[in-house]
Order: structure tokens, then C-alpha cells, then sequence
């Protein structure tokens, strides 16, 4: 069977709920491989919710439909305070990037609780503005960033990040809306361990098949490298 763009592969999958530190009460998922424990787990965090960004948006949500079966990852998907999707509405307002650093540290709390092994950050647009200010917790193995802004995070950020020590990568679109590749060379070499991948053709939302491969076959080849390459059937 080749896998197209609505392919839901075999997993455990769960509704969850994260509590903020703050107070609030946050909807997500969690989706295990069937059948046998998670090798990684990424925790997804969303692009902007005033602009339509959910748990839900596509590469998430495809990396949920796939990644535990073909990558045996653990992938912890949720919405931000005030964000609406299928599985639900977050309680809380958006807080412009600020009061989210309670959302960051609930889904951290809530891998380290539940013993998910091997904790990576994956976020895209907003949510690498959050990985990058909120996401320096000694929970985390390492982070990459699906099309960065950089507007919300600051060259601070960048530094606290460096020295923080841990893997970042940053997936560049080459027609990205926001920063493009060769300005994201230049505004991520303050931080040593940081690697830019600029992605020929791919525009900030990532759409088309093409485009999602790309970005979870670069997700799989540092999260759990031997299952790198996916295949394209399954």
C-alpha cells in the first residue's frame, strides 16, 4: 500500500489532557507504535493559532498518522491555551508567545511523568518561536524547527540556546514567507550545534506529499536514525 497524504497507519492513540501551571486545562493525543515501546518522542508544538495553527495541522497530524508505525515514535500532539481543533477547545486565551511557556512546561511534565523516552521538540512557525524561549528544559534531548521566524525569539534566545548545548536543526523553506535560507545560516550561527537545512521548492506551510516526506524523513533521521529512510509503502 503506498502511503498518501491520508494514510493512517496502525497505532495506540489516546486523548490526553495537560494541566498548566497556571490553571489550565489543555486537550491533546498521545499515538504509540502498536504493540511495542517508543524508541523517541516527539512533542509537537503548533504554528499560530490566530492564523488557523492546531495540533491539527497537517504535518502533525501526519506524523501522528505515521511516525509510530513506521519510526516507532512516540508522538504527543496538543493545542495551546484558547486553540480549537476536532479533539477540542483549550481553556485559557492566546498569550502572544508568553503565557504558552505554561503549555511547553505541562507537555514536558507529562512525558516525564508518563516515561516517554528520548523527548525531542518539533515546532513549526509559532511553535519553534515557543521551542526556542520556552523549550531549554533538561527534559529535552533536542529540537527542530519547522520554518522559524524568528520574530518572536530573539538573538537571546538563540544565545541561551547555545548555551543550553543540546542538537537544534532548522528545516528552511527556500520561498519561507518569514526567513529564508541563507538569512537563517546567518541569524543561527551564534549557536554552534545548530544545523540549517535549507529545503529546495518548499514554502512556510509545507504543502504537498513531497514536502511532508521531506520534513519526516528529517525528523526520523535524527530522532531515531535507523529508521531513516521511511519508506513509501506500507
Amino acid at each position: 500500500m503506498e502511503i498518501r497524504s491520508s494514510t493512517v497507519l496502525p497505532a495506540s492513540r489516546e486523548p490526553i489532557e495537560l494541566h498548566t501551571g497556571d490553571g489550565l486545562k489543555l486537550v491533546g493525543e498521545l499515538a504509540l507504535p502498536p504493540g511495542r515501546p517508543p524508541v523517541a518522542t516527539l512533542v509537537c508544538l503548533h504554528p499560530l493559532p490566530t492564523h488557523g495553527g492546531m495540533m491539527d495541522s497537517h504535518l502533525y497530524r501526519k506524523a501522528a498518522n505515521r511516525l509510530p508505525a513506521l519510526a516507532d515514535l512516540a508522538v504527543l500532539r496538543f493545542n495551546t491555551r484558547g486553540t480549537s481543533s476536532e479533539r477540542g477547545t483549550s481553556e485559557g486565551v492566546f498569550g502572544d508567545g508568553e503565557e504558552e511557556r505554561f503549555d511547553v512546561a505541562a507537555a514536558l511534565e507529562y512525558a516525564e511523568f508518563h516515561d516517554l523516552p528520548n523527548t525531542w521538540l518539533v515546532g513549526w512557525s509559532f511553535g519553534t518561536e515557543l521551542t526556542l524561549k520556552w523549550g531549554r528544559d533538561p527534559l529535552v534531548t533536542g529540537a527542530i524547527l519547522l520554518s522559524p521566524p524568528l520574530r518572536r525569539a530573539t538573538d537571546a534566545d538563540l544565545d541561551a540556546w547555545a548555551s543550553f548545548g543540546r542538537p537544534l536543526t532548522a528545516l528552511v523553506p527556500e520561498f519561507d514567507d518569514y526567513l529564508r535560507p541563507e538569512e537563517a545560516k546567518a541569524r543561527f550561527a551564534r549557536v554552534p550545534q545548530a544545523e540549517v537545512v535549507g529545503v529546495e521548492g518548499a514554502k512556510h506551510l509545507w504543502v504537498g506529499e513531497p514536502y511532508v516526506r521531506i520534513v519526516l524523513d528529517e525528523i526520523v533521521r535524527r530522532v531515531n536514525p535507523a529508521a531513516y529512510p521511511l519508506p513509501h509503502e506500507a
